[in-house]
C-alpha cells in the first residue's frame, strides 16, 4: 500500500485592513487592533452602512508594474502580492523544481467588481465601441489564478473555485485534496476578494446584512456578542504554499504547520441563511477532524467564521456544540473578523493564514469589541485580549451563501 501523503505549510501571504503582510498583520491580532474605518473607496454619504475593512495607503505599483495594475482588478493585484509573500517565505520562487507537479489554485467570490462598475458607466456613457479590451479578464473570478501561475510558471493543475464567503478555505482545502491523492507536490493556493464598491455595498446593504454603525466603526464588528447588528464588509485574502512533506524536507524548506484535514458540505437549507440547527457547519467539522485524525478534544482553538450577523454566530456555536459536545465551553473560540471585517471570498484563506501563525506562536487571537454575552452564544470567545496558550491543533471554519461550508485542521509537525 502506497504511503500516505501528508500536507504541510511551508509559506504564508497575506493583505488584510490590518496591513500588507504577514507579521504587520500578526502584530496588528495579537495587539486588537482594528481595521475598520469609514469607507474611502467611494462617497458613502448616501448610504445606510458608510464603514468597510479598506487597505489603507495600498499602492499597487510598489509591487507589481504598470502593465499589470493597469490590465487588471484589485482583487488580482491582491492575489499577486500574497502570493509573492508565501512564494519568497516558503523558498518556492527560486527552487520550483518540476512546474508540472505545482497547483494553482485561489478562490474569489465574486471577481471584478470595480472593473464591471466602471466599464458599465463608460458603456451607457460613450457606447459599446469604448468598452475596455481587458473587462473580461479584469472581471472573471479566475484571473487571480490564472497570473499567478503565469508569473511564476507553474503548471499544475490551475483553477478557481467560487464558493461565495467559504471560497478562500476550499481553495485550500481542494489543494489538500491534490496533493494527497499525488496529482501535484505542491501548489500556491488561498483566496482573495475586493467587493468595497458601490454596487458591492449597496447590494449587502439591501439584504440588511451589514453593521449600520458608521458613528463608531472601530466597534461596529462584534462577532458572537449580543449587540451585533451585521458584518462589516472588507477587502484582502491570504496565500499559502502546501507542500508534500517528504518533498518539502528534500529541498530543505522550512514547516510552519501540517494541515491535518479538510471537510466540506452542503446545507441544501437556503441561498443565504445557514441551517439553523448547525448541521452542515457540524459535518464539516467533524469531517475535517475524522480526515485528520483527531478527536474533539484534541483541538486547542478554533477560529471561527464569526461573521457578526445574528444568524451565523448563533448557528455557528450551536455547531461547535454538536461536535464538541460539553468540551466546546473549554475550547478557546475567536473570530477574527472582529479585527479584519469580512473578507467575503478571501476571508478563509486570511484565517487559514492565521490559524497556522496561532500554532506557530502559540496565540489565540482574542475576539474584540465583546462587551455583552449573548444567550445563545455561551462559549469562550477569547474576549478583547489575545491569550497565549499551547495550540498543537487548530480548526478554521468559513461558511457561505449558497449553504456552503468548509473546515480546515493545522497540526504542529
Amino acid at each position: 500500500m502506497e504511503k500516505t501523503r501528508r500536507v504541510v505549510v511551508t509559506g504564508c501571504g497575506v493583505i488584510t485592513p490590518l496591513g500588507i503582510g504577514k507579521d504587520e498583520n500578526w502584530e496588528a491580532l495579537v495587539s486588537g487592533k482594528t481595521g475598520i474605518a469609514p469607507i474611502t473607496l467611494f462617497d458613502a454619504s448616501e448610504y445606510k452602512s458608510r464603514i468597510a475593512g479598506e487597505i489603507k495607503d495600498f499602492d499597487p505599483l510598489k509591487y507589481l508594474d504598470t502593465r499589470t495594475v493597469k490590465r487588471n482588478d484589485r482583487f488580482c493585484h491582491l492575489a499577486l502580492v500574497a502570493a509573492d509573500e508565501a512564494m519568497k517565505d516558503a523558498g518556492l520562487e527560486a527552487d520550483r523544481g518540476d512546474p508540472g507537479r505545482i497547483a494553482t489554485i485561489i478562490g474569489v467570490g465574486i471577481g471584478g467588481m470595480q472593473s464591471y462598475e466602471d466599464q458599465v458607466v463608460r458603456l451607457l456613457e460613450k457606447g459599446p465601441n469604448r468598452i475596455s479590451p481587458f473587462l473580461i479578464t479584469q472581471m472573471i473570478s479566475d484571473s487571480a489564478a490564472g497570473l499567478v501561475s503565469i508569473k511564476y510558471g507553474l503548471k499544475g493543475p490551475n483553477f478557481d473555485i467560487s464558493s461565495a464567503c467559504a471560497s478562500g478555505a476550499h481553495g485550500i482545502g481542494e489543494s489538500y485534496l491534490n496533493i494527497k491523492c499525488g496529482i501535484s507536490d505542491a501548489a500556491v493556493t488561498g483566496g482573495v476578494e475586493c467587493a468595497i464598491t458601490r454596487v458591492g455595498v449597496a447590494g449587502f446593504t439591501a439584504m440588511n446584512a451589514l453593521s449600520q454603525r458608521n458613528d463608531a466603526p472601530e466597534k461596529a464588528s462584534r462577532p458572537f456578542e449580543r449587540n451585533r447588528d451585521g458584518f462589516v464588509i472588507a477587502e484582502g485574502g491570504g496565500v499559502l504554499v502546501l507542500e508534500e512533506m517528504e518533498y518539502a524536507r528534500k529541498r530543505g524548506a522550512d514547516i510552519y504547520a501540517e494541515l491535518k484535514g479538510y471537510g466540506a458540505t452542503g446545507d441544501a437549507y437556503h441561498i443565504t441563511a445557514p441551517c439553523e440547527d448547525g448541521d452542515g457547519a457540524a459535518r464539516a467539522m467533524n469531517t475535517a477532524l475524522k480526515d485528520a485524525g483527531c478527536n474533539p478534544e484534541q483541538v486547542n482553538y478554533c477560529n471561527a467564521h464569526g461573521t457578526s450577523t445574528q444568524y451565523n454566530d448563533r448557528t455557528e456555536t450551536f455547531a461547535l456544540k454538536r461536535v464538541f459536545g460539553d468540551y466546546a465551553y473549554k475550547l478557546p473560540v475567536s473570530s477574527t473578523k472582529s479585527m479584519t471585517g469580512h473578507m467575503l471570498g478571501g476571508t478563509g484563506a486570511a484565517e487559514a493564514v492565521f490559524s497556522v501563525l496561532s500554532i506557530q506562536n502559540n496565540v489565540a487571537p482574542p475576539t474584540i469589541n465583546y462587551e455583552e454575552q449573548d444567550p445563545d452564544c455561551d462559549l469562550d470567545y477569547v474576549p478583547n485580549t489575545a491569550r497565549e496558550m499551547d495550540i498543537s491543533v487548530a480548526i478554521s471554519n468559513s461558511f457561505g451563501f449558497g449553504g456552503h461550508n468548509a473546515s480546515l485542521v493545522f497540526g504542529k509537525v
